[in-house]
């Protein structure tokens, strides 16, 4: 039985064992690993910090059972890709520097640097001094393109060549794997001082290769979340590792034609489907999300496959053989779901779903579901979106929803229990993009398919800058510079959603920080009425403007008479559920049912 002391152990090796297990694929690199980049002067340092027998850190190595996706070949190096084990080294960290050994010494190629040879030289004239130099490194090591002159240019490189012919500058793998040769060509010279010089640099490398020692901290024991979870620790300034990259190396599959299995591979898999959406909005939803909706269809598939949520911990469990199986099905269920929140919701970008989790529950709902309500979806979204309170924050809820849903998909009996709302939250409500009553405001308002003001027959979220950000293209119907110039209401009211309106860039740069009472008369033109209400602007304000008048507290009144509409709107599409509205800022209650 293994204890917290096994899990992690220090341990060391020579370079060259080192370099000698990779190509013996005693270590892989698993392909969630970040490209390699590989800049000369980082490599002359790396091996600067070993000729003077300096740390370079630990290499951190994954001892497991379990057999992920890994790297075929290191800068052009062909790695085994058939091979098994019992136990597999995968190389969490240090891939830069495994890299920069091994090509050093055995070459390569590097993208885009297609020309460019990596074997890398030592001038043996260079003489060492003290560990303090921190300069002759860069003369010492040499890449072929500072030793060879073409084109008969550089005086610099035709001594270097000159050297390069007399034996003084060497690869290093020459020095590793054919030291008596090149120590005998140097005792060739009749020159006692070129001979103690060169022949001590040329020891000093033999030594390296002899005896420095490359420090790793091996971990056994540990699972893939723990995993997850020490890689982003240890990369605090790079990417984090995703589950999805370790669910996608650790399901990968070759293809044995001679055996006749099919190769898998999920990331491939996940790219074509993601070619296929009609709906483009969605195309870009992240790969976690699409992770978790496929670990749904499997345990609905497959109650005993182990998938018991969807944290890190169950999706570590999703087996290659379970996700072939529920593959056509998934793909239907999330299409159907994303056609669902954008033709039949009218929601066109992905940000402004609610709560996550929807993405799941809708997803287990279209799961082998030949005909779904949309009624009844329709009420499920609008309920548990604005339902005062928040209803689909955790994975607990999640599963309750899923019941829920699949009650209804299976014809049992099912109700909405009454549904409140906080008609203060609607007034004091204010543009966040993670905000989850904030998107189910703005999803309302583009479910009615708001029309241009300039084009009432063209719906205007077609031209709109859809991509929601911290800072997106959305109109203040009162302009913010408006309201703090003629002083008519505070802050809060100007940055409240009701004061809010999707308008094509082109319009809203017009209106600018215009009076509404004067930019709504060049707009004023039979069908502006229904164009107002397509958006749930209250058409009192164009009242007011061909009044000519503001009253007095026009945006509070507005504000009031926007928040009405919208509640109206959100009554009628939650017909038959018992509606109670009740306000925090008046303590009043209306109840409808």
């Amino acid at each position: 039985m293994s204890t917290y002391t096994d899990r992690i152990q220090p341990t060391n090796s020579a370079i060259a064992t080192y370099l000698e297990n990779l190509l013996a694929s005693k270590y892989q690199i698993p392909t969630f690993q970040r490209d390699v980049v590989w800049e000369k002067e980082n490599v002359k340092k790396l091996w600067d910090s070993i000729y003077k027998f300096y740390p370079l850190g630990s290499i951190l190595i994954w001892k497991t059972s379990t057999k992920l996706e890994s790297h075929r070949e290191i800068g052009g190096i062909k790695l085994a890709d058939n091979f098994s084990s019992n136990e597999y080294q995968y190389i969490l960290d240090g891939q830069q520097r495994t890299t920069a050994l091994l090509m050093s010494i055995h070459g390569g190629k590097i993208a885009d640097k297609e020309n460019f040879e990596p074997t890398l030289y030592i001038d043996l004239t260079i003489e060492f001094t003290d560990a303090t130099d921190d300069t002759s490194y860069k003369e010492r090591f040499l890449f072929w393109d500072e030793i060879d002159d073409k084109d008969g240019q550089l005086k610099v490189n035709l001594e270097r060549n000159k050297r390069y012919q007399q034996g003084s500058i060497v690869k290093l793998k020459d020095i590793k794997s054919d030291y008596d040769t090149i120590e005998d060509r140097l005792l060739e010279s009749e020159n006692n001082n070129y001979k103690k010089l060169y022949r001590k640099q040329l020891k000093r490398v033999r030594q390296i290769f002899d005896n420095y020692r490359i420090s790793f901290i091996e971990l056994r024991g540990i699972e893939v979340a723990e995993v997850c979870q020490i890689f982003e620790r240890i990369n605090q300034a790079g990417k984090p590792l995703d589950i999805f990259d370790i669910v996608v190396a650790k399901t990968f599959r070759i293809e044995d034609k001679k055996n006749n299995i099919s190769g898998f591979y999920l990331r491939e898999l996940i790219n074509n489907f993601r070619e296929s959406i009609v709906s483009s909005q969605y195309a870009s939803i992240d790969n976690w999300t699409l992770l978790q909706m496929l670990a749904v269809v499997v345990k609905l598939s497959f109650p005993e496959a182990g998938i018991q949520n969807i944290t890190d911990k169950y999706l570590n469990e999703l087996k290659t053989e379970h996700i072939e199986a529920v593959w056509s099905d998934f793909k239907i269920a999330v299409a159907k779901t994303f056609d669902f929140f954008d033709n039949c919701l009218h929601i066109k970008g992905g940000r402004l779903i609610p709560y996550r989790y929807l993405y799941l529950t809708v997803t287990a709902y279209f799961h082998r579901n030949h005909k779904p309500d949309y009624s009844f979806l329709t009420k499920y979204f609008w309920y548990y979106s604005f339902h005062n309170a928040d209803l689909l924050t955790n994975t607990t809820h999640l599963w309750q929803h899923i019941e829920f849903v699949n009650q209804q998909k299976a014809k049992i009996t099912y109700s909405f229990n009454q549904f409140d709302i906080d008609k203060n939250s609607l007034r004091k409500s204010f543009y966040s993009y993670r905000g989850r009553l904030s998107r189910a405001i703005l999803s309302l308002y583009a479910n009615h398919k708001p029309q241009d003001w300039v084009k009432p027959h063209k719906d205007v979220l077609y031209d709109v800058y859809y991509l929601l950000t911290d800072k997106p293209n959305l109109h203040h119907i009162f302009p913010v510079n408006f309201i703090k110039q003629s002083g008519i209401a505070s802050q809060i009211e100007s940055d409240s959603l009701m004061n809010i309106a999707y308008l094509s860039q082109i319009t809203n740069l017009k209106i600018s920080d215009k009076n509404p009472l004067y930019y709504l008369k060049e707009y004023d033109e039979p069908g502006l009425e229904a164009v107002l209400r397509s958006h749930l602007i209250p058409t009192i304000i164009l009242e007011w403007s061909r009044a000519n008048a503001l009253p007095e507290y026009a945006l509070t009144i507005f504000i009031e008479e926007r928040v009405n509409l919208l509640l109206e709107a959100l009554r009628l599409k939650l017909d038959g559920i018992e509606f109670n509205i009740f306000d925090m800022g008046n303590r009043t209650d209306n109840i409808y049912s």
